[in-house]
């Protein structure tokens, strides 16, 4: 089994990074960096997905500013993926099209949601949840979930 090396802190002044290793040069590299931490992990989560549809693991480190100096958060994409699930489950019966076309439609609501939550990279527990959710309720109940984990993920003033 190949150690990894541990991630080195990033240089300069205290910001949102996010660091992804690269086992076949085994380096860190800085994959998204900015000073609010929404974007960079909005970033990890749209890497790591795209990392793991070509088939490889991802490796993440988030570091980010804490009382004035780097700190190394636990980042979501960081954590093992689950093992694949099976096939999903026959759908009741409509024609197919139809019931591929509404289902996707419903898995971009919540996907919309989800992110508005401020909830980016979904490990494969997530996206079977997300998935039971699109093939049990019907439109209406999928958009008003997808309302309220907006409404949860707004900016509280006060």
């Amino acid at each position: 089994m190949v150690k990894r090396p541990d991630c080195p802190q990033p240089p300069g002044a205290p910001r949102w990074v996010a660091m992804f290793y690269r086992p076949s040069r085994a380096s860190w590299r800085v994959g998204a960096e900015s000073p609010d931490r929404t974007p960079v992990l909005y970033a990890v989560g749209d890497m790591a997905q795209t990392v793991r549809a070509r088939g490889d693991d991802v490796t993440v480190a988030l570091w980010g500013p804490r009382d004035g100096a780097w700190h190394r958060f636990d980042s979501p994409a960081a954590k093992e993926p689950a093992p694949s699930p099976g096939p999903p489950p026959e759908r009741a019966v409509e024609p197919v099209r139809l019931a591929e076309r509404m289902a996707d439609r419903r898995h971009q609501v919540l996907m919309a949601g989800l992110s508005k939550a401020g909830l980016y990279d979904l490990s494969p527990e997530d996206e079977l949840a997300v998935r039971a959710l699109v093939d049990g309720l019907d439109e209406p109940a999928v958009r008003r979930v997808a309302h309220w984990l907006a409404t949860a993920g707004r900016p509280r003033s006060g």
